[in-house]
């Protein structure tokens, strides 16, 4: 590869750094190249990348990115899972490909300026979408204004129980 070309790789690995809301690192040695195809192939239908990349033009495009936690975790052979959205997906997808093919293995990953470990990644990979987890919260959220009100709606129902006995007392009162 000639030094325009690494340039390119570098410029073009910073820009999708940049912008990752994840980035996986992985080992792939052993693996044929159908095999990584087909990881390829399943982390690009839900829009993740994934290349077989360089130690040292990794190094270099981590620069001055968030993924630049890496660095140290860059040896052997590497491929880098670069997630755009939720950073899950991609973790999800490695998991499930490493059970079927145990030569897969999880290195580390960059999530936002974080470094985590495999253990941590694997833990990522068990938590619910995104989705799910943004209905939780608007769940929580809006329990609480409606438990507000059947409280706060409680001291008059209350009272006014109270009036309606006190005028049924009085009305038996009456009649006797």
């Amino acid at each position: 590869m000639d030094r325009s070309r690494k340039q390119q790789v570098i410029e073009e690995l910073r820009e999708k750094l940049g912008r990752a809301s994840a980035a996986i690192l992985t080992d792939y040695k052993g693996l044929t190249v159908a095999e990584i195809t087909g990881l390829r192939d399943s982390l690009a239908a839900e829009k993740v990348d994934y290349q077989v990349v360089k130690n040292t033009l990794m190094r270099l495009a981590c620069r001055q990115t968030p993924a630049s936690v890496l660095e140290s975790s860059l040896t052997g052979t590497c491929a880098v899972a670069i997630a755009y959205d939720d950073p899950s997906v991609p973790a999800k997808i490695i998991k499930k490909f490493s059970k079927s093919n145990e030569k897969l293995k999880l290195k580390a990953a960059a999530l936002g300026n974080r470094l985590i470990d495999a253990d941590q990644v694997l833990a990522l990979a068990d938590l619910p979408p995104k989705e799910e987890l943004l209905a939780k919260m608007l769940g929580t959220l809006n329990a609480v204004p409606t438990g507000l009100v059947t409280v706060l709606s409680g001291v008059p129902r209350a009272f006014v129980g109270v009036l309606a006995a006190i005028q049924r007392q009085k009305e038996e009162q009456a009649a006797a």
